[in-house]
């Protein structure tokens, strides 16, 4: 469901730059292909280079034989439950925050992701198999430099307890905060490199409780919904009181899917954002929310 948010511009003096990288793409393709977690039905991947400045373009293959490509960036973006989608001319592509959230971190910029159906694969619920699948497909440097969106001074968006601001900071640096019944509050903080997330933040799964996600499935069933019907302890973290199905893979998993989650929907901007966040009980809308509000801005960042 939407939700309605506030936002706010906080003035902040800007922070010294940093120097630029090149733009890169993959040395080789990869494909994967697995579950969905909303329509339950098999999808396949193929992720391809790009040439410098092409960005990251969702290319899906309709079953009347034409492909329509579908632009990774905001204002293509369109509300849908528990996931991130991107829409162009009615062609829907959701499901994407996992992906996308793996190229941006691994500072891919310029690929062609081709989908024969309306939703990614969400395989364990992580990030892990699009980040093992960039690794093998080895990253290739193009020759123009990548530019970032260097924020200049804050921006806020909130509703209710859940609160999202970003402020002026070379790289990319998030303090997640969430607090669960029966788990208490839940914390992350730390820069976001490459190798930082894959470490400690691709591994965490989507999260839920038990009951509810199981209801979800049923209510989706019933409905003929795409929703929730690839749901399991394969594909989440499901909770069940104070624990988790199977256990935790990383201490406080579920702050770090949120942060996961995150740097997938800030990557909608179109380029790196550098900048300083605090997230408190984040999610998609909100996330969604801050890229919004910050792009529309044009006072509070500029594109170095």
């Amino acid at each position: 469901m939407h939700q309605d948010v506030t936002c706010e511009h906080l003035d902040r003096d800007p922070v010294g730059t940093t120097a630029p990288r090149l733009q890169a793409t993959l040395a080789v393709p990869f494909e994967r292909s697995g579950r969905s977690l909303h329509s339950g039905r098999h999808a396949t991947v193929r992720v391809s280079p790009a040439p410098a400045d092409h960005g990251i373009v969702f290319r899906r293959r309709l079953k009347d034989g034409r492909a329509v490509d579908v632009p990774a960036q905001w204002h293509f973006r369109e509300s849908q439950p528990l996931s991130s989608a991107i829409r162009r001319d009615g062609v829907l592509v959701r499901t994407i925050e996992h992906l996308m959230a793996a190229l941006s971190a691994l500072r891919i910029d310029n690929v062609i992701a081709e989908i024969d159906a309306d939703e990614l694969p969400i395989f364990d619920g992580s990030a892990t198999p699009w980040c093992e699948a960039i690794r093998a497909a080895r990253r290739s440097e193009q020759g123009q430099p990548c530019r970032v969106i260097r924020v200049q001074r804050a921006v806020a968006v909130e509703h209710g307890q859940r609160r999202l601001e970003i402020r002026p900071g070379a790289g990319l640096h998030v303090t997640g905060h969430i607090a669960l019944a029966h788990f208490g509050s839940i914390d992350w903080s730390g820069a976001i490199t490459p190798d930082s997330f894959e470490r400690e933040i691709a591994p965490a799964r989507s999260f839920g409780r038990y009951v509810r996600a199981m209801a979800g499935r049923a209510y989706g069933y019933m409905m003929q919904n795409d929703f929730l019907q690839g749901v399991s302890p394969r594909s989440a973290a499901l909770l069940v009181r104070g624990r988790v199905l199977g256990g935790m893979r990383l201490p406080g998993e579920p702050v770090r899917h949120r942060i996961l989650d995150l740097v997938g929907d800030l990557a909608l901007a179109g380029h790196p954002i550098e900048g300083r966040i605090t997230a408190l009980h984040t999610g998609h809308e909100l996330n969604h929310a801050l890229v919004a509000a910050l792009m529309r801005d044009t006072t509070a960042w500029v594109l170095a």
